[in-house]
């Protein structure tokens, strides 16, 4: 029973402490982290049908990037993107343009959201997700091509 009583307490001392620490701040010297919600806001979506017009219109100021695997993305991938997987983004940023509007997709938008932050950080400021990203593309049954990646 004292082992309880023993583990209960040294519990809510562990917690009051933590509650105490989040209250205080960080130390001297240390970095603030920001919240996890607002460290990773996606950026805005960009709707299948809206994409498909614009490439309908060779609209100059796009650009579409998959950042799904070369494997993935050769088994099909939204015609004209380029290719770079969302872990080498940060070694490829010359291969993506700053003065144009990146639409960002992967399967199903989590690996589409790491690339955004990766971008944001090197001043990326033009960005856009493709909403449903390749899943919900397939789902509606859009145009597919095929082939090696381009960019990575």
């Amino acid at each position: 029973m004292k082992t309880a009583r023993f583990i209960a307490f040294t519990a809510t001392l562990l917690a009051a402490a933590a509650s105490i620490a989040d209250q205080a701040g960080p130390a001297p010297g240390q970095a603030a982290s920001a919240p996890a919600a607002a460290a990773s806001a996606s950026p805005p979506l960009i709707s299948p049908q809206a994409l498909l017009e614009r490439q309908a219109k060779k609209d100059q100021s796009l650009f579409v990037l998959d950042v799904r695997t070369p494997q993935e993305y050769a088994a099909g991938h939204v015609p004209g993107a380029v290719n770079v997987p969302h872990e080498k983004i940060a070694s490829h940023l010359a291969e993506i343009p700053k003065d144009k509007d990146v639409v960002l997709y992967c399967r199903s938008g989590r690996r589409a959201g790491l690339a955004a932050d990766v971008l944001e950080a090197n001043g990326y400021t033009k960005l856009e997700q493709l909403q449903g990203d390749m899943e919900a593309w397939l789902k509606d049954g859009r145009p597919v091509e095929s082939g090696d990646a381009t960019g990575s």
